[in-house]
Order: structure tokens, then C-alpha cells, then sequence
């Protein structure tokens, strides 16, 4: 409980450094909030009277300020364009979003966990110097191009999964779960070359070590001595990774969900981007950024549960 508390403490610097870093830069895309609720051709007055019924006419230290304490109350604000609760808008969106961070973190779990293993117990063999060239071509491949070639491959070629534009969550949850698989792909399986990389390394350490040698000297399985006692105690790196895994995904589902056309948090993001809709983009960001902290703060109690001598 008390690590909980201490990092959930640590969690409100970082919470409000991101919050802030993104509403000082969204102040620099070129276009006017007010222009873009008005019209190209409204009159001075009526651009005045917008900027500060919005108040927008207020410094942007004290824009922050409002923000920041009307978010930390569950106040998001209320949308420019639609005039709708922001809250409810971000979380008509998160559930999809949520559920595709999920699925892809399984698939990269499924395919780099097995593989680290794998890998470390060949070591230096024909078959771990390819997967670990697969891994690091598979760091190396764009979450937007590998969405696109499937795509391409599976939905436009074979017909097996919907294209771009699928049905919302809300509509027809089947439907909706049938097309995030594609997705997930995407963006797991590059989680997975990252995990298979972190896996192996930890694995190759610990199956060279001391314990492991004396397990084998008494005849112990090498399944046990492998999935039993090594991945155990590489468990702490893997931790940390999965972790990291999701800060990422949640940054990359943006551009996935905008290749497959998902209406998601992403997919919100842009659209508020492009009708300069502050608000809305100032939400996305701190949701998002709860979400990382939560998990980073699950992460360090996971820490204290796999190893106890963590203090």
C-alpha cells in the first residue's frame, strides 16, 4: 500500500510536465480556434467575443492553470466544435482503444516471450542469429507500413478481415472485435521483436548462471529448469518491458488507428488536431498519460511481488 501511495505521489510531476509540454505546443500549429468555429470570413468582433467566451483571451499560463485544476476534478471542459463534454467524447473513444492496446500487447507476449526463450536456449546457433535478425528487422519496420500490407494481404486480398473504416464498438461489438485484429497485428508484432530482444538477453544471462548449472548437476528437467527457474528470475526485465510496451503502443495506436480508419482515441486526437480544438487534444493527452502512469505504477508493485527484496 505504501508503494502504491509513494509512487501514485511520484506519478503528478510527470502527469502535469506531459499535460503542459503539449498544451504550450499545440499553441504553435499555425490557425486560430476561433477562425476555425466562426468561419474564414467572421468579423473581428465576433472572433473577440469567441476568444473570450472560450478564454482564450487570457494569458496562457492562466489558460493552464484553469485546465489542469478542472482536469484533476474529472472536469475535461467542453468541446469548441461540438460543444459536446469533452469527458464524454474521450470516453466514447477509449474503450477501443483500450481493447486494441490489449490485443496487441497478447500478440506481442504470444510471439516474443516463446521466442526470447527459444533463442537464449540456442544461443549462437544458426536459429538464434535468425531470430534475432527477424527481431531487429522487425524494430525496424513502421507500424503504419506493416498495417497497410495487411491490409493489402488480408483484407483487400483475401477478403478474411475488413478494411479500413470499421464498425464502432458501440454498433456492433463482433464486428468491431473482428477488425482490430489487423491492428493488433501491426502493432504487436513489433512489441513482440522488442520482447523477444529484452527475453533473450535475460535469459541467455541466467541460464549461464551459478543456480542453473547446479539444477542440471541434479538431474533436474531442462523444461523445468528453464520455465520454472530462468524465466523467474528474469521476470524483473520482462516486467519493465511490458510496461515500456504499453507506453508505446498507446503512442503508436495514433497512427494505426488512423491507417485502419478505428474510431478511437487516436483517430479523436487527429480530428481535434485539425479543427485546432484544444480541448479535446489536451484530454486525449491526459488520459493517455494516466493510463502510462497506472501502468508503470502497477509495473513497480509487480517489481516488490517478483522480487521482495525490493524495498
Amino acid at each position: 500500500m505504501r508503494v502504491a501511495g509513494t509512487s501514485a505521489v511520484a506519478a503528478v510531476p510527470t502527469l502535469v510536465l506531459a499535460t503542459l509540454i503539449v498544451f504550450f505546443l499545440q499553441r504553435l500549429i499555425p490557425g486560430d480556434p476561433a477562425v476555425a468555429i466562426a468561419g474564414e470570413y467572421a468579423t473581428p468582433d465576433n472572433l473577440e467575443r469567441i476568444r473570450v467566451d472560450l478564454g482564450l483571451d487570457q494569458p496562457l499560463v492562466m489558460q493552464y492553470l484553469s485546465w489542469i485544476g478542472n482536469a484533476l476534478t474529472g472536469d475535461l471542459g467542453t468541446s469548441y466544435q461540438t460543444g459536446e463534454p469533452i469527458a464524454a467524447l474521450v470516453f466514447d473513444r477509449l474503450p477501443l482503444t483500450l481493447l486494441l492496446t490489449l490485443f496487441a500487447l497478447v500478440v506481442a507476449i504470444a510471439i516474443g516471450l516463446p521466442a526470447g526463450v527459444i533463442a537464449a536456449q540456442k544461443v549462437d546457433t544458426a536459429f538464434d542469429r535468425f531470430l534475432t535478425t527477424a527481431a531487429t528487422f522487425g524494430l525496424a519496420v513502421p507500424n503504419f507500413w506493416l498495417g497497410m500490407m495487411l491490409i493489402v494481404v488480408f483484407a483487400l486480398g483475401l477478403g478474411w478481415f475488413p478494411g479500413p473504416g470499421g464498425v464502432r464498438l458501440q454498433d456492433d461489438p463482433a464486428q468491431a472485435l473482428h477488425g482490430l485484429v489487423l491492428p493488433a497485428l501491426a502493432l504487436g508484432l513489433v512489441g513482440g521483436a522488442e520482447i523477444c530482444r529484452q527475453v533473450r538477453s535475460a535469459m541467455v544471462e541466467n541460464l549461464s548462471a551459478d543456480y542453473v548449472r547446479t539444477h542440471r548437476a541434479k538431474g533436474l528437467p531442462n523444461r523445468d529448469i528453464v520455465w520454472r527457474h530462468a524465466l523467474k528470475n528474469s521476470s524483473l526485465p520482462f516486467a519493465t518491458i511490458i510496461g515500456l510496451q504499453v507506453s508505446r503502443l498507446i503512442g503508436a495506436a495514433v497512427v494505426v488507428e488512423a491507417v485502419f480508419g478505428l474510431s478511437g482515441l487516436g483517430s479523436l486526437a487527429v480530428e481535434a488536431t485539425n479543427q485546432r480544438d484544444y480541448g479535446v487534444i489536451q484530454a486525449v493527452v491526459f488520459v493517455a498519460a494516466l493510463i502510462v502512469l497506472l501502468t508503470n505504477l502497477l509495473v513497480d508493485i509487480s517489481y516488490r511481488l517478483l522480487d521482495p527484496r525490493i524495498a
